[in-house]
């Protein structure tokens, strides 16, 4: 054998790896909801902390449809789903029993799928993914295009709940649809859950109150690879992809926390979380996974830190807080429909009704602080971090900062004139806002 080849072989193999690491690293890519690790934590120093009109804001895109979903970002492409509707009855008062009404058979929607130039704001294409009925209602505080979008740099897939699953290429090539099945949700509210990637699979959690399951579907192909039936009513919590130090995992939320191995559908573990239906997202690290459910719209409720390597029924027996897979319960955090925020070995809860906010130990479980943040509207979206501070948007447009720590410190307030109840994307220098009227990049 030729050392002297091999070892060159090895050593060009390294430098490409590296090459191609850095190259990820630069793009600083905002695949899915909540980002690449799920945890809506980025450390930049080129991020704008204030921006307002007239200030940081590089470029506006008019929105002309309807879709709480957030934006994706890959090198330099922003990707956005919208529903449209061409046709459609007067609204209902949300306590409307829209289980009972038939009248959205009678509307005309078209979903789209936009790609916009994240340099520009110009939009580079947009597609047509389905025109016609909807499948099922959708209460008037929700959307046809809730779901946010997730993109392997290969590929973009687009879940429409109801209306199924598209996947695009990243010049706008449909390369296959799927349709998951259409079930009815809760007093008829529709859906949210978005779907995740790992490897060549990609994930739906597809809970309705009649035939709820987890779904993977090869990414290439969209042929269904394993499917999980699940005891599960309607929730609208995103599953997350958990990287522990012990495997991977596929979790999901609902009344029960479920684990699932990504690869075969096999059933890890699962926690009976003594609540109702699931909003909010977990959030995890490498050893604990960290996660909730509210008793009630709103209300405080369950949260618990799962072990790394847990198996089987991992629930607390009644009157106690751990078990052989729960580190700790919390049965009086502020579980709302915002996710969870880790940072720095503090966990946030952000964005309650009335500007409720909730600091714990992710050690622990013990309360840090509780507090409540000044004129803070409804929050929907989740928070994010960066370096020392931490940032919310609220429903009325008002970004508030807060100094990431111990100690409750409201530090300053960024506004915009718009309604917004998406997350936001982060790129290396920018930060990509949806509202209801733009889709905003701030920059410095």
């Amino acid at each position: 054998m030729n050392h002297k080849i091999c070892f060159s072989h090895i050593f060009s193999g390294i430098i490409l790896g590296f090459v191609l690491l850095l190259a990820s690293c630069s793009n600083n890519n905002w695949p899915q909801f909540r980002g690449p690790d799920n945890n809506m934590v980025a450390v930049n120093a080129n991020l704008p902390d204030d921006w307002g009109i007239g200030k940081n804001i590089r470029w506006t895109y008019d929105l002309t449809g309807t879709g709480w979903s957030s934006p994706v970002v890959w090198g330099n492409k922003v990707f956005i789903a919208s529903a449209f509707a061409e046709k459609k009855a007067p609204e209902k008062p949300d306590n409307y029993e829209l289980q009972e009404d038939t009248s959205y058979r009678n509307d005309i929607y078209r979903w789209e799928v936009t790609c916009i130039d994240l340099k520009t704001g110009k939009k580079l294409w947009q597609e047509v993914a389905r025109k016609g009925s909807p499948r099922g209602s959708a209460q008037s505080g929700n959307t046809y295009a809730s779901e946010t979008p997730v993109t392997d740099g290969k590929r973009v897939y687009v879940y429409f709940g109801m209306t199924g699953v598209y996947c695009y290429d990243l010049n706008g090539k449909l390369l296959w649809q799927k349709d998951p099945g259409a079930w009815p949700t809760l007093n008829g509210w529709g859906t949210g859950s978005s779907p995740v990637i790992y490897k060549d699979l990609l994930f739906l959690q597809v809970d309705n109150e009649k035939s709820s399951f987890v779904v993977a579907l090869n990414a290439a192909t969209g042929e269904e690879k394993w499917r999980a039936e699940r005891q599960e009513k309607t929730n609208y919590c995103t599953p997350v992809i958990w990287k522990n130090t012990i495997r991977d995992e596929l979790v999901t939320a609902g009344k029960f926390a479920r684990s699932y191995d990504p690869a075969t559908g096999k059933l890890l573990w699962q926690l009976n979380m003594g609540g109702e239906m699931s909003i909010a997202s977990p959030v995890a690290d490498k050893d604990h996974l960290y996660i909730g459910i509210a008793s009630g719209y709103e209300a405080k409720g369950n949260f618990f830190s799962v072990i790394a390597g847990a198996e089987g029924d991992i629930t607390p027996p009644e009157g106690q807080r751990i078990s052989k897979g729960v580190a700790w319960s919390q049965p009086k955090a502020e579980v709302g429909s915002t996710s969870p925020l880790l940072h720095n070995g503090l966990i946030y809860f952000l964005g309650g009704r009335g500007g409720k906010m909730a600091c714990f130990d992710a050690a622990t479980g013990d309360s840090v602080y509780r507090a409540k943040a000044d004129s803070m509207a409804g929050c929907w979206a989740s928070p994010w971090a960066n370096n020392d501070k931490i940032f919310l948007t609220d429903e009325k447009g008002t970004t508030h900062v807060f100094r990431a720590g111990k100690k409750f410190e409201a530090l300053s307030k960024n506004k915009l004139d718009d309604k917004f109840w998406s997350s936001v994307a982060i790129t290396k220098d920018a930060y990509i806002l949806k509202g209801v009227k733009s889709l905003y990049c701030i920059g410095k």
